[in-house]
């Protein structure tokens, strides 16, 4: 009975993370069609089983679909027949393709932003194919915050994700609402539901930065256990006023 209630407030708490992040940043519009990308991960899995639930409500009222992309290259293996059966309990339509990318010869990014811009690229044709005007990643807080930390220290400029993302190339915004939810709930979602674990043999994984911002996220907790909700609120309170006012040469950082 302990945990039956334990786990009934956890679900409430993620629920309601989700209900605040699409009405803070206005995610839903009477009659979107929502594309969801089905990784097959734990947080692509949670995003759908949370939008096919909202699917029931009336207003606004949304449809979804999902599409799950396999990369020819990449050894990512996610159970196919899980995922179907994950689809049709919920009564999600579920769209498979498969892309890939030559990184012996595509050097113009690395191999991680070539697997994720041709996931990306092949998530935007399916949207146009089926009439979806929305497309729903399943990043979550810690997902935003790794960015805005990677950003800042190798590229010199503090940014992130936005919740809300209008392209300008295509009639299509990608909307993302997990963004409140933090990993760690998650993964205990992803337990209580048993969820399959992905099968990851990426031969590019160790050359991505990201596993170090994790680690130097989990660290900054260990300093100030709100550190994660301090850094995200800081993300929409920059004080300009006490910061180094913008100058023309923004691509010399000598200082000597």
């Amino acid at each position: 009975m302990q945990t039956e209630k334990k786990n009934n407030e956890f679900e409430k708490r993620i629920r309601k993370r989700f209900a605040k992040a699409v009405k803070e940043y206005n995610m839903f519009q009477d009659g979107d069609k929502i594309l969801v990308g089905l990784s097959g991960g734990k947080d692509s899995l949670l995003l759908l089983h949370l939008l096919a639930e909202r699917c029931r409500i009336y207003k606004p009222r949304i449809s979804v679909i999902a599409a799950h992309i396999r990369m020819n290259n990449i050894p990512y293996k996610s159970n196919d027949t899980f995922l179907s059966n994950f689809c049709k309990e919920r009564g999600i339509e579920l769209i498979t393709a498969e892309t890939g990318f030559d990184a012996s010869t595509d050097t113009r990014k690395s191999p991680c932003f070539l697997c994720s811009w041709n996931r990306r690229k092949m998530l935007f044709t399916i949207a146009q194919e089926q009439g979806c005007n929305k497309i729903a990643l399943g990043h979550n807080m810690d997902d935003f915050l790794e960015t805005m930390l990677m950003n800042i220290t190798f590229q010199g400029a503090f940014s992130a994700m936005a919740p809300v993302m209008q392209m300008r190339k295509f009639p299509i915004s990608i909307i993302r609402p997990l963004c409140l939810v933090n990993e760690n709930d998650v993964i205990v979602c992803a337990q209580e539901q048993s969820y399959p674990p992905q099968e990851k043999n990426c031969p590019y994984e160790n050359d991505s930065n990201r596993k170090q911002m994790k680690d130097l996220l989990a660290h900054l907790e260990t300093l100030n256990p709100e550190a994660r909700y301090n850094m995200w609120g800081a993300m929409s309170n920059v004080q300009h006023e006490l910061l180094p006012p913008q100058t023309n040469n923004k691509t010399n950082n000598n200082y000597e």
